[in-house]
């Protein structure tokens, strides 16, 4: 298995991914643990790894925070230039690389962003590793990863029985689908490996992708997103979201 990454692929992320309904409750969600979560004690220093469309460090960098936006794709990177040319070129840089492969001398971060990175890795376990040694003892980590226990569910209720327990659950080389949906259990073993602390968490999509076609059809975005919201953190929803959003501190040393 290695790495997947999503050059010549823009086009359709966006129309698949944030031109939906999921992806605008993917976006809610998010931004609203971050409005709560972040410290306020002014301006931070932000790397966001795998910044795909600049969703996010746009959200950052208008609330005055200095970013490095890094991604792989030079497809993907050039979307996020596009998406903040108005901002002043000396508050965000942009680097084209992976995570495994950032100058070393990238360090010290107050906030660290990865969202829906670690399900598209080879070895998900080094780059919880790599993220925890580039913040700064106090600092933050902002993780998003592909929830294996909410795609078992969906498939439970499918009654695709055999597709579990042969552990069919990865999607094609070619589709959107991540290719390594996460244990949350083996997670929070890594996280913990790495010296992080949970100290928030939140599901994304807790109800949204299990609700039949005709009854999601006939919510609007509205009302999914305000019920999104409030269930996203009830202790019996949280846990089957779709994507699963934790914010982890580095203790100070």
């Amino acid at each position: 298995m290695t790495d997947r990454h999503f050059d010549q692929m823009g086009t359709h992320f966006a129309r698949k991914i944030y031109a939906s309904n999921k992806g605008a409750i993917r976006l809610a969600v998010l931004c609203r643990d971050l409005e709560q979560w972040l410290p306020d004690n002014g301006p931070l220093r932000v790397l966001d790894v795998g910044a795909g469309l600049g969703h996010i460090g746009d959200w950052l960098a208008r609330r005055g925070h200095r970013l490095t936006l890094s991604d792989p794709s030079a497809e993907m990177l050039e979307a996020c230039r596009e998406r903040l040319s108005d901002l002043p070129p000396t508050w965000v840089d942009f680097l084209q690389s992976s995570l495994q492969a950032l100058p070393d001398g990238l360090r010290d971060f107050d906030l660290l962003v990865c969202h829906a990175v670690l399900e598209w890795l080879a070895d998900p376990q080094a780059a919880i590793t790599q993220l925890a040694a580039r913040l700064r003892p106090g600092g933050c980590l902002s993780l998003a990863f592909y929830n294996r226990d909410a795609l078992i569910y969906r498939n439970l209720l499918k009654g695709q029985f055999r597709k579990i327990d042969k552990g069919r659950l990865a999607g094609s080389k070619r589709s959107l689908t991540p290719q390594q949906p996460l244990d949350p259990r083996q997670v929070a073993d890594w996280v913990a490996a790495s010296g992080l602390h949970l100290q928030g968490q939140s599901g994304i999509r807790v109800f949204h992708d299990y609700m039949p076609d005709e009854f999601r059809h006939q919510s609007s975005l509205t009302e999914l997103l305000e019920q999104e919201l409030r269930y996203s953190r009830h202790p019996a929803y949280a846990p089957l979201g779709r994507y699963l959003h934790w914010w982890l501190v580095k203790p100070k040393a």
